[in-house]
């Protein structure tokens, strides 16, 4: 009998999309191209770049450009099967020379957003390129100047095609972001989103854990809460299980097939909004209540200032921030009322349950005890 295959990439597998690529991916690629287009005079196409859990996908050009001291490439984003509003986007990176010293520089051309609110990974007047995209270029960068005898210091503005037009279809603006686009991605790749599919991988995922003889398995919301579960309780693979936004799948499938254990781990903001009762943690279809946050800080002992804060916080993460800030122990207390909610969604099966909450970089900023 061969090994069970189970886990994060069998999910996908079982759903039958095909995945595309980021945002952050294709500017990766795009200044890629353009940086070895600078120092050689020549553009690579495709171009090819690795990703950070090692995948090297392969980009074609759909523009290149060379002037005096700078060069521009433009990489068109596949979203693969996902119903993404940026497919199809023609993605843009020009870098030009800096003094020596300067490092990476990173600008927002036409269609990338700014970074006008606090509460985000970014600070404001900040390009709306997220640290992972900024790192992943920047590892590119030093790796083309290495193998060209290049400096590595450079300006990197990325620019989408119509991205203000097309962030008007995001949470962009809401979020201040104004002008554009975000450049994002944390893998590099675009998860397919198919509800049906994508429940039912879940559904599989769960029996093969039980099936190799796993009792405890976590739902995490994406591939950074995926590595703190790792860190955290040594899980194999075979037991992690890719939920996305779909907890109320996780915890009425696992219901009705009890595991002996269970830990949710996603991020505070997404995790606020299964403690405010919502199954489904799609920003399409749930918000974070920043009233109920409020609530939440009062009885973890803010006062009726910070609980107005809080109320009209630009994001949750600036919540989090103005409690921490504090010593209101908000992360904690949504761990414990997602804890609550998820057990009430289990109506009574066996199952003990714990929550961590994270931020963006994977650090543990809220946790529950095990109930």
């Amino acid at each position: 009998m061969g090994e069970i295959e189970g886990g994060r990439s069998a999910q996908l597998k079982h759903t039958g999309l095909r995945p595309g690529w980021t945002t952050g991916a294709c500017a990766t690629a795009a200044a890629t191209a353009a940086y070895t287009a600078l120092l050689t005079g020549d553009f690579p196409d495709p171009v090819t770049i690795t990703l950070p859990k090692g995948q090297t996908p392969a980009f074609a050009l759909a523009v290149e450009e060379l002037a005096e001291g700078r060069a521009t490439a433009g990489v068109v984003k596949d979203a693969g099967d996902d119903p993404d509003v940026t497919h199809g986007a023609l993605v843009r990176a020009t870098v030009r020379r800096l003094p020596p010293g300067s490092g990476v520089v990173f600008r927002a051309g036409p269609g990338v957003g700014t970074v006008t609110l606090p509460g985000l990974p970014l600070d404001v007047g900040e390009p709306a390129i997220n640290p992972v995209p900024r790192q992943l270029i920047r590892d590119h960068i030093a790796r083309v100047a290495a193998e060209h005898r290049g400096a590595g210091d450079v300006e990197v503005t990325v620019a989408v095609d119509h991205g203000e037009e097309i962030a008007r279809s995001t949470w962009n603006p809401r979020l201040g972001i104004l002008g554009g686009l975000s450049i994002l991605g944390t893998t590099g790749v675009v998860v397919p989103y198919s509800c049906s599919a994508w429940i039912d991988s879940i559904r599989r995922g769960v029996d093969v854990a039980l099936a190799a003889g796993h009792n405890h398995v976590a739902g995490c919301t994406g591939s950074t809460s995926e590595r703190t579960v790792v860190s955290e309780y040594g899980l194999p693979e075979i037991a992690l299980l890719d939920m996305g936004d779909f907890a109320g799948a996780v915890l009425k499938y696992i219901r009705r097939h009890p595991v002996d254990r269970l830990t949710v781990c996603g991020g505070f903001a997404k995790l606020s909004k299964l403690a405010a009762g919502h199954l489904d943690l799609h920003s399409g279809r749930s918000q974070v209540d920043k009233p109920f946050l409020a609530r939440l800080a009062r009885r973890g002992g803010a006062d009726e200032a910070l609980a107005a804060e809080v109320a009209v916080a630009n994001t949750g993460l600036a919540a989090l921030q103005s409690c921490l800030a504090r010593g209101v122990p908000l992360g904690d207390l949504v761990a414990v009322a997602a804890r609550d909610e998820a057990l009430s969604v289990l109506r009574g099966a066996p199952v003990a349950v714990d929550v961590i909450c994270i931020d963006r970089a994977g650090t543990v900023v809220g946790r529950s005890e095990v109930r």
